[in-house]
């Protein structure tokens, strides 16, 4: 049969990406359960896949972004994997540059702090892999809710203080040959506010959070000056990405910062 997406194009132009967006698939990623231990988890992703593609070329194939995520679902996904896929892509399209990021959501078990009660805590993530010109990049992405109390509003209010929930949204890249997991990098991003949020909390956990926070006061500034700081210490990140917007409770509008970092 005629192959239409190899007819030539003589508009002259160079598409840097084209390919699938929300393609739906079951993945299995790697969970840590302890310093020593990991167990597998399987999760709903969305998965967006990109190819560049030449000027003299009218399409690229769709159906063979398809083929290769289904011969790769299955295994323990992490960056290296998904290097191994892009290079499989960009071999099947015939591309300089190949790109992939898969939108998933994670759950991580957590006991509140004074009944002990566990719950499952979901949190918004993604794997992401850009290989341009034989040069691959990882990068590793979470979003994290937490508290935050008003500084100012405790100082010069006679009674209580504002706060509300704020999402920290951190990416990440480091080597291929190192790793990160994502309970470690939430862990982190939850420590810089004023408190971490759970899913059940009973009436002694709501009075030790609800202190715990006034106790606590940051302003978006200190939440991310915090963040900043947990990742500088993790010598294996060489760049970062960090975002954070505070749904106030006393105004219409949001608090918002932003930090971005190269070793």
């Amino acid at each position: 049969m005629n192959d239409v997406q190899n007819q030539k194009d003589v508009r002259n132009i160079d598409i840097q990406k084209v390919g699938v967006k929300d393609v739906e698939v079951p993945l299995i990623i790697q969970r840590k359960l302890d310093e020593k231990n990991f167990e597998t988890q399987t999760v709903y992703a969305k998965a967006k896949m990109s190819v560049s593609l030449p000027k003299e070329f009218k399409g690229t194939h769709m159906s063979r972004f398809i083929e290769v995520l289904e011969e790769e679902r299955k295994k323990n996904l992490l960056g290296t994997d998904i290097k191994k896929m892009l290079e499989k892509i960009r071999k099947k399209l015939d591309a300089n540059s190949a790109y992939a990021k898969f939108d998933f959501k994670y759950f991580i078990e957590k006991q509140a702090p004074k009944s002990s009660l566990k719950s499952l805590m979901c949190y918004d993530c993604y794997f992401e892999g850009v290989y341009n010109n034989d040069k691959y990049k990882f990068y590793l992405g979470a979003k994290v809710p937490v508290t935050t109390l008003c500084p100012c509003s405790k100082e010069i209010s006679k009674y209580g203080a504002h706060n509300q929930r704020a999402m920290v949204k951190v990416k990440v890249s480091y080597d291929e040959n190192q790793h990160i997991w994502l309970e470690d990098l939430i862990k982190t991003i939850e420590k810089a506010g004023s408190c971490e949020l759970y899913s059940l909390l009973k009436r002694e956990d709501e009075k030790c959070v609800t202190e715990s926070a006034y106790e606590n006061p940051k302003f978006v500034e200190d939440v991310l000056r915090d963040v900043v700081l947990g990742l500088k210490v993790n010598e294996i990140i060489n760049f970062f990405e960090v975002e954070i917007e505070a749904m106030e409770s006393i105004h219409n509008h949001s608090a918002w910062a932003y930090q971005t970092f190269t070793r």
